[in-house]
Parts: C-alpha cells; sequence; structure tokens
C-alpha cells in the first residue's frame, strides 16, 4: 500500500507563488514517477510535472520556467514550488504515484489550488 499526503494549497494573487508538498509512504519500490497532476473545473485531469527513478524531471509546457519540482529522498517527499502563478493554474492538484508491474496508480486526495486576477 502507498499513501500519499498533500499539502500547501491555498489562494494566492496572480504573480504569486505556493508551494505543494507531497509525503509518501509504504511500498514504494516499484515507482515509476513521483509527480503532479491537476484538473481545473471542466477540463480533464493533466501532467504539471514528475521525477523519475533516476531522477530526470518532465514539466508540461505551460508550467516550464515557472514551476520547479524537487524530491527530498530521505523523507519520501516531493515539492511543486510555483512561481509566477496565473489565473490558469487554478485547479485541484493531486499527487501522484506510477508503479510498474501493472499496478494501479496512486493519487493524493487533492489540495485547491486558487489564483486570483
Amino acid at each position: 500500500q502507498v499513501q500519499l499526503v498533500e499539502s500547501g494549497g491555498g489562494l494566492v494573487q496572480f504573480g504569486g507563488s505556493l508551494r505543494l508538498s507531497c509525503a509518501a509512504s509504504g511500498r514504494l519500490f516499484d515507482t515509476i514517477t513521483f509527480g503532479w497532476y491537476r484538473q481545473a473545473p471542466g477540463k480533464q485531469r493533466e501532467l504539471v510535472a514528475n521525477i523519475n527513478a533516476i531522477g530526470r524531471i518532465n514539466y508540461a509546457d505551460s508550467v516550464k520556467g515557472r514551476f520547479t519540482l524537487s524530491r527530498d529522498n530521505a523523507k519520501n517527499t516531493i515539492y511543486l514550488q510555483m512561481n509566477s502563478l496565473k489565473p490558469e493554474d487554478t485547479a485541484v492538484y493531486y499527487c501522484n504515484v506510477e508503479r510498474s508491474n501493472g499496478r494501479v496508480p496512486v493519487w493524493g486526495q487533492g489540495t485547491q489550488v486558487t489564483v486570483s486576477s
């Protein structure tokens, strides 16, 4: 079992910053990627950024240069530093672990990020 606990969402003004955290616990040996997705009202869930087992980070084009994903291996935690936030970044952000061998992905409970204009 893998559990994900998210924190750090909230309300921020245009151009502001927030940092999200996601702490993972449980059986993590089969993790392929560890990252963040987001889902805005009426839209599909989309990848924001993730990191794979060898440390390669992948970002959505819409957040490149503004968001930074980092990982603390000792704490099994990832952080998403979000700068220069825009109203279009408003969404529920979900932490995600993709696993190998056909195991179902694991999702966090979601944390709301709202950017006011």
